[in-house]
C-alpha cells in the first residue's frame, strides 16, 4: 500500500469511531476532511495540556484554528501568554492573539475562528521572523500513534505551518510540539509518515497523557516540488516564504 492509500484508510477507520464522541462543526458537520472536531472529554484534554511543563514553561505559543483547541485558546489568554494562530486553511495568513492589547471580556471572543480577525492582529511572516521564537506547537489531528506520528485532514496544513515557521527559524526541532486528541484517535500501530510529516512530543487526551522520547521532526521546511499547487495559489505566506527565496 502506497502511503496516501496508508493515510486514507487510517483515517477512515478512526473517523468512524471519532463519529460517535465527535461535536458536529456548523459548516461541515461530520465531515472530518474539511475540519479538526471537538469531542466529549475535550476539557479534560486540554486540562491536561495546561498541566504539563510545555504549556507552564511557554509565553508564545503556536495553535491551529482547530475546534478541539478554542479552549486552550481562551486559557492562553486568560494566563497571558500571546497566541499565534492561522486561519482557517491559512487563506487569510497568521494573527497575532495577544493578551495585552485585547481587553479580557474579549478573550472568549478572540479565542474563537469568527472573533479572531475581528480582534487579533494579522501578521506576515516577515513580522513573525523579528518576533521572539515560538515556545510550544499545538495542534489537533486526525489519528495519531503512541510514537507521535499524527495523520490530520489530509491537506497538510500544520505541515506547512511547521515548514514555514521552521524556514524563518522561528521554531526548530527542539521545540516542543503537542497533539489534543480524543482516545480513539490515538493508535498503537505503526504509522508510516512522509518526510514532511510532523511527530509531536506529547499526546493529551481525556484519558491520558502521553510522552514520546525524542521524537524526530521534519528540517525539510517547504517542499516546493511536491507542495500541492492550489495551496500555493490560496495561501499568502506560502507566496511570501517563496519570494523571501530563504
Amino acid at each position: 500500500m502506497d502511503i496516501v492509500a496508508h493515510k486514507a484508510a487510517i483515517r477512515e477507520r478512526v473517523w468512524a469511531e471519532l463519529r460517535k464522541v465527535a461535536v458536529p462543526d456548523s459548516r461541515f458537520h461530520y465531515n472530518f476532511g474539511e475540519f479538526i472536531a471537538d469531542f466529549e472529554g475535550g476539557e479534560k484534554a486540554v486540562d491536561r495540556l495546561i498541566d504539563h511543563p510545555f504549556y507552564k514553561d511557554a509565553n508564545f505559543i503556536f495553535i491551529t484554528p482547530d475546534n478541539c483547541l478554542d479552549r486552550l485558546r481562551l486559557k492562553a489568554l486568560q494566563d497571558g501568554k500571546t497566541v499565534l494562530i492561522t486561519t482557517y486553511s491559512i487563506k487569510r495568513g497568521f494573527w497575532i492573539l495577544d493578551p495585552k492589547v485585547i481587553p479580557p471580556d474579549l478573550y472568549l471572543y478572540a479565542a474563537t475562528l469568527d472573533g479572531m480577525e475581528r480582534v487579533g492582529r494579522p501578521v506576515s511572516l516577515a513580522d513573525i521572523a523579528q518576533m521572539p521564537t515560538v515556545d510550544y506547537m499545538v495542534t489537533g489531528t486526525g489519528a495519531i500513534n503512541l510514537d507521535g506520528v499524527r495523520f490530520g485532514k489530509g491537506h497538510g496544513f500544520f505541515d506547512a505551518e511547521w515548514g514555514m515557521l521552521y524556514t524563518i527559524g522561528r521554531i526548530t526541532t527542539a521545540t516542543p510540539c503537542a497533539a489534543v486528541v480524543h482516545d480513539c484517535q490515538l493508535l498503537s500501530e505503526k504509522l508510516t509518515p512522509d518526510v514532511y510529516d510532523t511527530v509531536v512530543d506529547a499526546i493529551f487526551t481525556p484519558t491520558q497523557t502521553v510522552e514520546v522520547p525524542a521524537p524526530h521532526k521534519p528540517t525539510c521546511g517547504i517542499l516546493w516540488d511536491r507542495l500541492d499547487t492550489v495551496m500555493f495559489d490560496t495561501i499568502p505566506p506560502l507566496q511570501e516564504l517563496k519570494a523571501m527565496a530563504i
